[in-house]
């Protein structure tokens, strides 16, 4: 397919990595940890890049790879990032410990549904990025979207899920029961009355919403 030509040409034009995150991006191929697409992370970078933020909310951590893509990109910020699975958490904290970034980034251990009040704390937030439980993603915009400052954005992975939403026919009912409710989920934000967003096909698809005025 010509999109996937086009997708390789553009990964292909990503300068390496420093040795760490390209072993952390081996890491999460070798087990099965998912991580933003390259072309998704360099695209929200430039995106945070361009918003100067300072603080930062993700909501997912798994191994700590976008926390500290994020930490690297805009070294005087601070972001907090939270991570339930155990397992994740570990691997997560060997390698920000690695990075020599560890006081740049604050892990929060536990449920995202379940930790408001940590997250309050340390509010409001510049960004928040939305990179967890696809079936709850609703619940973690209407949950979180309050401690984002005035000017700020909320940003949003796999929102197109592999191109599934655009698909019809889905044999997997697991799969179509999660693809449903990222669809309803895009069409929920791309008609809030209080953002303006726009959904970009790049990665696994990124939404970016921004409050409006």
């Amino acid at each position: 397919m010509q999109n996937d030509k086009l997708h390789s040409y553009i990964e292909g034009l990503i300068p390496e990595r420093n040795s760490l995150f390209m072993e952390m991006e081996r890491f999460a191929v070798e087990n099965k940890v998912p991580i933003m697409e390259l072309a998704g992370i360099e695209t929200m970078l430039q995106i945070l890049r361009i918003q100067k933020a300072d603080k930062i909310l993700e909501v997912g951590t798994a191994i700590g790879y976008s926390a500290l893509r994020m930490a690297e990109a805009l070294p005087e910020s601070t972001i907090v990032t939270i991570e339930r699975d155990v397992e994740r958490i570990q691997f997560a904290e060997q390698f920000l410990m690695r990075s020599g970034r560890g006081e740049q980034i604050h892990l929060i251990k536990g449920d995202a549904l379940e930790v408001e009040e940590l997250v309050r704390r340390q509010a409001p937030y510049d960004v928040i990025f939305i990179d967890a439980a696809k079936g709850q993603y609703k619940r973690f915009f209407e949950l979180y979207a309050k401690y984002l400052s005035d000017d700020g954005l909320i940003i949003t992975d796999n929102v197109l899920f592999k191109g599934l939403v655009a698909e019809t026919e889905i044999d997997s009912k697991r799969i179509r029961n999660l693809v449903k409710k990222i669809d309803d989920f895009n069409h929920w934000l791309m008609n809030h009355p209080d953002y303006n967003t726009v959904i970009l096909p790049v990665g696994d698809g990124v939404a970016v919403s921004k409050k409006k005025r």
